[in-house]
């Protein structure tokens, strides 16, 4: 066989492998893939990534009684297997105007939240809506740490977002609200919302 011949039949066989059914590789969505030459450009793959999404609730009674138009969703595109990280968005509406939030994902949805990882912020604009897109892993998502000498997993299948002003919660809790270490500088509000009552993201 030539060799120009022998280069088409593996450019053949690499693509038929491609397409195998069952396969865990998926298309991203329009807006999600760059241009030519990022991941060496080509045509996707067929297929479209699973979808998850998951509704955060006010995480107690007198929150959710202060902003009872409050809604927090959270769409995430499981895209890790194509492109090395997944896409997390936020959409919000009813908020408190002009305030940020920040967003962690947890090993338990409430107190006493467990391992955390601080993913991102959104804030709402004058009329309480909120948008906002993160990428990194999520339904992989776990912490590592030493428990008695020994490397422990926990998964962070949870979703949390607080106040990221110690004074951001003081419109429903007052000016002694609790301060507590959910953001960058460490000082943060209470937590806003929760996945409580709603589907965990998927475990690993």
């Amino acid at each position: 066989m030539s060799k120009h011949k022998f280069l088409v039949a593996v450019a053949v066989a690499i693509g038929v492998a491609a397409g195998i059914p069952g396969s865990h590789r998926v298309a991203a969505q329009p807006g999600e893939h760059g241009g030519p030459g990022e991941h060496g450009g080509g045509k996707e793959p067929p297929g479209k990534p699973e979808v998850v999404e998951l509704n955060l609730t006010p995480s107690s009674a007198q929150l959710a009684a202060c902003m009872p138009d409050a809604r927090v969703d959270v769409t995430v595109r499981l895209t890790t297997d194509l492109r090395g990280f997944d896409v997390f968005h936020v959409h919000a509406t009813g908020l408190p105007p002009n305030t940020t939030f920040t967003t962690f994902l947890i090993e338990q949805a409430g107190p006493p939240f467990g391992a955390a990882e601080y993913i991102g912020d959104f804030t709402s604009d004058d009329h309480g809506k909120a948008d906002n897109t993160f990428r990194l892993i999520v339904a992989e998502a776990f912490a590592s740490t030493l428990v008695d000498g020994q490397r422990v997993r926990v998964d962070l299948n949870q979703v949390g977002a607080w106040f990221a002003d110690p004074t951001g919660d003081d419109f429903c809790l007052g000016p002694n609200s609790p301060v507590t270490p959910f953001d960058g500088d460490n000082e943060a509000g209470v937590q806003a919302f929760n996945s409580a009552n709603t589907t965990p993201l998927p475990a690993p």
